[in-house]
């Protein structure tokens, strides 16, 4: 998700004519305008001033170009580290609808709405428990309204732009209805799930990216036939740490560990599955 690279700096200090002799600010003045110290006054150039100073070109061996590139990673959001400890990346923001499923604990799915708030998203949250958003809702966008709470079913339209994006979380138990509010261009959807239920195979197969915490074996089996995961991926599904997540698409899978930062665990704690 995240690619790494070295930059170099390079430079070759520029050559200094000698200086002038003491006779006055006129004479070096005259002496650094032409750049060999004669003594000569330089003849003004219509338009351009005097003459600069001459550097030597910077020239690099073909084989060495490599060593100039820039590091340039994904665009989005870091939701955590991967297996070789690279950053991992969510491009949440998206001018194409784009749908998300978390199967996991509520500690995640609030880092996820502190994160997409930091690359300047809107958020609005569907919630059935109002009392475990309220806190992180004030302290977000420092005293600016970046979270916005709402009844299950009361989310209104958001009006989302590419100036202007939005990141819907739904938090709504087990069996969320169908939302009033649905993914747009530049509106992204988050689906809370505290674990797998009935609606949860029709929640997967339409979402662009599915992730899943730690489950039981026979929830981690049937989310192993729907996402069509290797065996011993569905296995470790029921034994991954807090704060892990396997994030899938159609085409790529990863296991990615979420850590808070300081502020986020002074506001939500350490990371954990259970609520």
């Amino acid at each position: 998700m995240s690619h790494s690279s070295s930059s170099s700096s390079f430079g070759t200090p520029a050559r200094s004519g000698a200086s002038g002799t003491s006779g006055g600010s006129a004479s070096r003045s005259a002496s650094r305008g032409t750049g060999r110290g004669t003594g000569r006054t330089a003849k003004p150039r219509f338009g351009f001033g005097l003459v600069g100073p001459r550097r030597d070109r910077h020239s690099v061996p073909l084989d060495q170009l490599e060593a100039l590139s820039l590091p340039v990673g994904d665009d989005g959001m870091v939701i955590g580290v991967d297996a070789e400890n690279r950053p991992a990346v969510l491009g949440i923001n998206r001018p194409v609808p784009y749908d998300v499923t978390l199967i996991g604990g509520l500690w995640t799915a609030q880092v996820l709405a502190l994160r997409a708030a930091a690359t300047g998203a809107r958020v609005a949250v569907e919630t059935g428990r109002a009392q475990a958003w309220t806190a992180l809702a004030q302290a977000a966008g420092g005293g600016q309204p970046c979270i916005a709470l709402h009844d299950v079913g009361r989310v209104p339209p958001q009006g989302a732009s590419a100036g202007s994006p939005v990141v819907v979380v739904r938090d709504c138990g087990m069996r969320p209805p169908r939302g009033r509010v649905v993914s747009a261009p530049w509106q992204s959807v988050v689906t809370l799930l505290p674990y797998l239920s009935p609606v949860a195979p029709r929640l997967l197969e339409k979402s662009s990216l599915v992730g899943v915490q730690r489950v039981s074996p026979d929830e981690a089996a049937q989310i192993g036939r729907i996402m069509s995961l290797p065996r011993h991926e569905y296995e470790a599904l029921s034994t991954l740490a807090d704060g892990v997540t396997l994030w899938c698409t159609p085409s790529d899978r990863q296991f990615v560990m979420t850590q808070g930062t300081d502020a986020e665990t002074g506001l939500l704690g350490a990371a954990r599955r259970m609520d």
